[in-house]
């Protein structure tokens, strides 16, 4: 469950002047570089007063990214996908067909100018998508993204079911977040996600929630609104 101290931090992150969030959702998959240029010159447009907020859902061709904490040797097949090198946070992670990837680009400026408070919004965001499902998740100290704990007789075991990776440059975020609604989680095997070896991965399908990725990006929006206030429906930026 998540602690008053993660929900006092995140309260702050709605903006004061109530001004919408665009929402875009692309269709078919976008390949990283164009989408990173994008996200760059929508970040930089933000910081200059010069476009809205804005939110933008899509899906990748299979491909694996490296923030700026990855360790080489945690690249175990590095001819199996396009391994792109990006200035985000974090180690590894894997990007592809049935993962919602989302980006994110909010103006902190306007939302207390607290990082730490920012990545934890992110969290409470998707657990609070995952909960409309009935999925219990939350987060694990020392550890990136959001877990869920499996169990059965006489076994247990924690999994990742989305990871989280931001940049901040003059208060505007970009990256963000890819939640595994139904990738090929074989496909996370040519990687130490996160640089966690000994924890596994999931999805919504593989837990049994038969999600389409029109109900996972519903739920996304509406728990969006409760961390960080309404959006509308905006265009994607490519």
């Amino acid at each position: 469950m998540l602690s008053q101290t993660l929900s006092t931090a995140v309260s702050k992150l709605i903006r004061e002047d109530g001004a919408l969030v665009e929402w875009a959702v692309s269709t078919g998959h976008v390949d990283y570089p164009v989408a990173v240029e994008a996200m760059e010159a929508r970040a930089a447009a933000i910081a200059g007063g010069e476009a809205a907020e804005l939110v933008w859902l899509l899906e990748h061709p299979p491909l694996y990214t490296a923030g700026v904490s990855s360790k080489d040797g945690d690249l175990l097949e590095p001819d199996r996908f396009p391994v792109h090198r990006t200035g985000r946070g974090g180690q590894f992670t894997y990007h592809g067909p049935g993962q919602r990837v989302a980006y994110v680009m909010l103006d902190l400026n306007r939302r207390g100018r607290d990082v730490r408070a920012f990545v934890r919004g992110l969290e409470q965001w998707i657990i609070g998508a995952l909960g409309e499902f009935g999925v219990e998740a939350d987060v694990r100290e020392g550890r990136v993204g959001v877990w869920v704990e499996r169990k059965g007789p006489g076994w247990s075991r924690e999994d990742k079911i989305a990871a989280i990776g931001v940049k901040v440059r003059k208060w505007v975020s970009f990256h963000g977040i890819s939640l595994n609604v139904e990738p090929d989680l074989g496909h996370f095997t040519g990687i130490v996600p996160c640089g966690i070896e000994e924890h596994g991965v999931t999805s919504l399908v593989d837990l049994g929630v038969l999600a389409t990725m029109d109900e996972a990006d519903e739920a996304l929006r509406v728990s969006f609104r409760r961390v960080f206030g309404a959006v509308e429906a905006g265009a994607p930026p490519v």
